[in-house]
Formats: C-alpha cells, structure tokens, sequence
C-alpha cells in the first residue's frame, strides 16, 4: 500500500514541544498509513540536533540553512511528501484521543470537499475560535477595531469572523480552516500552488482556502479530531508577533477584496485599530504592558502598512 498521509511539520526555535508533537504522532496515529516530514527553519535551539538524534530513521528531516518562513517552509517539505493527503500540523500541538487518524477517516467520508479540519483547545483545555473562522469584512475590521468584539465576544453580529458562539461541535462549512491542523488532498494542493509566498507567517492559510473556494473546492470542519495547541511559540516578542500578523492581514484584504476604495477602507481600519490600542484615553497615564506593545506596533505600522 502507498502512503496514504504526509505530516508536514514546520519547526523553529521550539525544541522541547517539536518532540512532544512528534511523539504524539506515533502514539496517537494507528489507523492510516503514513509519514512524517519535518522542515527546520534555521532554528538556534538545537532543535535540528534533537530531533535527529530521536527521529532519524522514522521521519524525513530537511534542516534548512535559512529561515524562509512558514509558506515556504511548508511548500519545500510538500515536495519531498508522497501521501495521497497532506496534514498540516505545527510544533506546537500535541495529537491526542486518534485525531490524526479521525480527521483522516472523516476526509475520506466526505471526498466531496478537499480542505478539512477539527477543534483545537489550548493548553488549558479551553476551546480556541480560532480553529476556523469566517473571511474578513468591512464590518468585521470595523467591530475588531473600535473594540465592539472583545465587548460582544462570541455574538454572531458583532463578533462574526468567529461563528458567533458555535463550539464547533458539528460539522460545518466554514471559510477558513487553521494551518495549525489542516488536511488536503495533495491534488488541490497541487493545484492551487500551495501556499503563496506572499505571506512570511500567518494568514497563508485563509489565502489558500480563499483560493479554495473560488475553484469550487470547500473547506469543512469536524468536531471528531481535537489537538491541543499551545500557539505562538515560535514568536515570543508580543509586539514583532502583531506587526508580522497585521501585515498578513493587510496583505490577505490586498489579494481577496475586489474594489480598491474597500481595501483602503479595510487598511485604515486596521490603522484605527492599532492607534485606539495604544494610545486609548485610559492608558495615557498609566499604561500597561499590553498598552505599550500596542505603541510599540503602532511606531511600527509603516513595516505592516507598507504602500497605505
């Protein structure tokens, strides 16, 4: 029997959790035949010599000698995967209760879609929204940006890029499925051109679904395969996290939104949203950690602006 599954891992400076999601694999996936690829991006952790050294001979391990950020981390490890599927996991996570082989058995259930993913909690087992959400819009930069979805969090009007209050606890079409734990057929990844090097970190997967959906192709979610996901750990600096991904964000509106006065509207927005973060009445005086990071971003936004 071929290789019916590639796990793409793409590790930087996360050693410790690397092995852990490593291990997790091979305890939790039984059911599928498949392999794993991992790609280091440069790390300066060890995390290259580790993994090695417990992996060798049941992974295939590219340790690249420059950081080319997650996109094209990724797109390089595709090229050395053979599975029919392609799962997309991050260091960071950790597989539990068969998820892998679940979320695989779920795909071949449900041939008619292409793009599929679970639920993630984090690290304290809290269900994260983000394991899927909804395209960006005019109203929805506008609810982030005057604060109306941290007030009205979970509620489907003002907070709708997250479904509202659905615990993804059914199965559902969705726009956008998490990179952290994303499975597709290798043929659409194919042909799609995986992931556009457009995007260093974040966003690349709402692009590709994006793109998805536009060839026809829909992206579904199953409440059957839950991973824990520890987030951002590969970006400690809160402030260098925040430029990177409101950069992705602009660049994302940039590429999916049709009309050019919308995209300058949408980039404004994002503006007005960093400067009422860091500048807001309540913490000129005495500002907290959080609201000096936002400075910090704000100082910055010609790095994630760009042509605005």
């Amino acid at each position: 029997m071929g290789c019916q599954l590639s796990i793409i891992v793409i590790s930087y400076n996360t050693r410790e959790m690397t092995l852990e999601c490593l291990r997790s694999i091979f305890e939790e996936t039984h059911n599928v035949n498949y392999e794993v690829v991992l790609f280091d991006n440069a790390s300066t952790d060890e995390s290259y010599e580790a993994i090695e050294k417990e992996f060798s001979t049941t992974i295939k391990l590219i340790n690249s000698p420059i950081n080319i950020g997650f996109a094209a981390g990724n797109n390089e490890a595709i090229k050395e995967a053979s599975g029919d599927y392609i799962l997309l996991l991050n260091p960071d996570t950790i597989v539990f209760g068969g998820a892998i082989d679940k979320l695989y058995s779920f795909a071949c259930s449900q041939v008619g879609y292409g793009i599929y993913g679970g639920r993630t909690y984090d690290g304290d087992g809290v269900l994260e929204p983000t394991s899927c959400w909804k395209k960006p819009s005019l109203w929805s930069l506008f609810c982030v940006s005057v604060g109306m979805t941290s007030l009205f969090n979970k509620n489907i009007f003002f907070d709708p890029e997250s479904y509202g209050g659905w615990e993804r606890d059914t199965v559902r079409n969705v726009d956008i499925v998490t990179g952290c734990f994303l499975l597709i057929h290798s043929r659409i990844w194919e042909q799609l051109g995986g992931f556009s090097t457009d995007f260093f970190m974040y966003a690349e997967e709402a692009d590709l679904c994006l793109r998805a959906s536009a060839v026809g192709v829909q992206p579904v979610v199953t409440p059957k395969a839950s991973i824990v996901h520890y987030g951002g750990a590969s970006e400690k600096v809160v402030a260098d996290k925040m430029v990177r991904m409101l950069g992705a964000k602009v660049t994302l509106i940039r590429k999916h939104w049709n009309h050019p006065i919308t995209i300058k509207i949408g980039e404004r927005l994002y503006i007005f949203g960093a400067f009422i973060r860091a500048w807001h009445p309540l913490g000129l005086f005495s500002p907290t950690e959080k609201t000096l990071s936002w400075r910090k971003i704000w100082r910055r936004r010609l790095e994630w602006v760009k042509a605005v």
